[in-house]
């Protein structure tokens, strides 16, 4: 085989990282970062009962300290508000702001771009193929994590 394996490993990292950078571009317009936004995500997952600060450390995998910083930045910039929760007034409760839900739309525009211009010239043979093939990479790599 004369096709260079290191190659297309170091290509489909390479896809990956501007994938990234461009997500985190149209964040940075927002004025926040992406872990920010995942806070925000999260959020919004539970907009109609809302979430509290522990409900974030625990589920996104952040230290109490790191999700508190995170929750006072967001805060500040007006992404998200807190409200005593009605059963318990010691237990606060974070909710997404007009402004919070507005990074859903920016995630949203930008992901849905996103396929059109990477799998553009692509046939839908070399789409499916290309699946296919990735699902068997993944496949692969869990394998060999076990």
């Amino acid at each position: 085989m004369d096709i260079d394996l290191g190659e297309m490993l170091r290509d489909s990292r390479c896809i990956s990282n501007r994938l990234h950078r461009r997500g985190s571009r149209a964040l940075a317009e927002q004025g926040i970062t992406d872990v920010q936004a995942r806070v925000i995500l999260y959020l919004l997952k539970h907009a109609d009962t809302g979430a509290s600060l522990t409900d974030v450390h625990r589920e996104l995998h952040f230290s109490m300290a790191a999700a508190s910083g995170l929750i006072k930045r967001l805060r500040e910039k007006g992404y998200i508000r807190v409200e005593a929760c009605a059963l318990d007034e010691r237990r606060k409760l974070l909710y997404v702001t007009e402004k919070g839900s507005r990074v859903r739309e920016v995630l949203d525009s930008t992901l849905k771009a996103i396929p059109d211009q990477l799998y553009r010239g692509f046939t839908e043979e070399e789409v499916a193929t290309l699946h296919r093939l990735q699902k068997k990479m993944l496949q692969n790599l869990e394998q060999s994590e076990t």
